[in-house]
């Protein structure tokens, strides 16, 4: 097994019990309160975790944690901030790259439990590719809600890979060597479904000639997803319902309650609420479901997640040989993607089939409507649009200071110098700065 390394930046020492916790996690320790020495430790151990000090003195901390992101992509970075600091720690998250932070003074156990949580995000698994800031953000959620045993509605468009995040949730979690039984409602004809949730007993019904366990017994101390619940007929919502609150479930033909210690959670394409409204689907067995809610981006959502996700694929169905090129990358940036995750993951098993070399070429992924020329003009806009809205921003907030320069980079999470060096490219872009009073 290779080493792991843990960076911990930090004008303070460690202390003895931070070091045992770090080592009893199978990491190697790694200290230092000089960002240059950080940076070489990045290049060099590429640490999978680090861990930052907001009392580093040497940058704000929000451009230490752009800097580390910038020198170590792979690394999932956490900083430490005091109870007073949350608004820049959201900062490091939502602007800087960080996934999560710790409030100090904290316990080992606290501690243990970030490592762990982190390093369970870090590494993923299946097809959950998670890199732009919407799904890391989703994923942070995620992280957090395998830590109770609450459950989780998760919407998203077709394709987006829900089940995935239901089964990250469910290895993120103590009940993790327990089984996840996923039961899609509308692949099972309606006639079937309750047998199938709930099981029966030999002569339930006409064919019933053997006793037969449900998804929900089996699934009995670990997870089970209802993915597509909203295709469930009224009067199974009903007995769901009394499932959910009294927490066992008899079989069908049979008097005999079976007690259930189970993590529940349901996937929908749909908005529940919407179909609350319409009446097709229970109010009360939606406020029981939607305990923790989240929302799987669609893929065109999470425009940095598309060339990821097309090198993992790559590497599932090819070899680590094929590469994609720049134009192909801009064809796959500016396409839509309706089908989402299982679309690229369609058209990268047929670009792999089709492409001559070991470089995958625009015509090769033959995706309609989407012209080389197009696609270089549609990348290009793409990062012009980010570029626009960064600008949009920055601008509110001198208007909202009315053109103060600390107070605006204060609020931004940025010295005043890198503020100056926005507002030049903003005046190189025609933007009239000095207008603001």
């Amino acid at each position: 097994m290779s080493q792991r390394y843990l960076l911990w930046i930090s004008e303070q020492q460690p202390t003895p019990e931070i070091k045992q916790v770090v080592f009893a996690e199978n990491f190697k320790f790694l200290h230092t309160n000089s960002i240059s020495d950080a940076v070489s430790h990045c290049l060099i151990s590429k640490p999978e975790l680090v861990f930052v000090d907001a009392d580093t003195q040497q940058l704000e901390l929000v451009e230490l944690v752009k800097l580390l992101r910038k020198t170590c992509p792979t690394s999932q970075i956490v900083t430490l901030v005091d109870s007073s600091q949350s608004e820049i720690a959201s900062k490091t998250i939502n602007n800087g790259g960080a996934v999560d932070y710790l409030l100090k003074p904290f316990f080992a156990e606290q501690l243990k439990k970030t490592i762990r949580n982190t390093d369970s995000m870090k590494h993923g698994f299946e097809d959950l590719i998670a890199v732009s800031t919407k799904s890391q953000q989703v994923l942070r959620l995620a992280n957090r809600a395998a830590q109770t045993s609450a459950g989780v509605l998760i919407t998203g468009e077709s394709g987006t890979g829900k089940e995935k995040l239901a089964h990250f949730i469910h290895k993120s979690s103590d009940r993790k060597d327990k089984p996840f039984i996923a039961v899609n409602c509308a692949a099972i004809p309606e006639n079937m479904l309750e047998a199938m949730l709930f099981g029966f007993n030999k002569g339930a019904f006409t064919g019933a000639v053997n006793a037969q366990p449900g998804k929900f017994e089996l699934a009995n101390g670990g997870t089970i997803l209802l993915d597509e619940i909203t295709e469930l007929p009224l009067d199974l919502q009903a007995k769901l319902l009394r499932v959910l609150q009294e927490r066992e479930v008899e079989r069908l033909g049979s008097h005999q309650k079976i007690k259930l210690d189970i993590r529940i959670i349901a996937a929908s394409n749909r908005i529940l609420r919407e179909q609350v409204e319409q009446g097709a689907f229970r109010e009360d067995l939606f406020y029981r479901l939607d305990v923790l809610p989240l929302s799987w981006p669609a893929l065109r959502d999470r425009v940095d997640d598309i060339i990821p996700l097309a090198y993992h694929f790559i590497k599932k169905y090819g070899n680590s040989e094929f590469h994609i090129s720049k134009q192909a990358e801009d064809v796959m940036l500016c396409y839509n993607w309706p089908g989402n995750v299982r679309e690229i993951e369609n058209v990268i098993q047929r670009a792999l089939v089709m492409a001559r070399g070991v470089e995958i070429q625009a015509e090769d992924l033959n995706l309609p409507q989407c012209s080389p020329a197009a696609a270089a003009f549609c990348a290009t806009q793409l990062k012009e649009n980010k570029k626009q809205a960064e600008f949009d921003y920055i601008y509110s907030l001198l208007s909202r200071f009315k053109g103060h320069r600390t107070q605006t980079a204060q609020a931004l999470g940025v010295t005043t110098r890198a503020l100056r060096y926005k507002i030049a490219a903003m005046r190189e872009c025609g933007i009239d700065i000095d207008a603001i009073a």
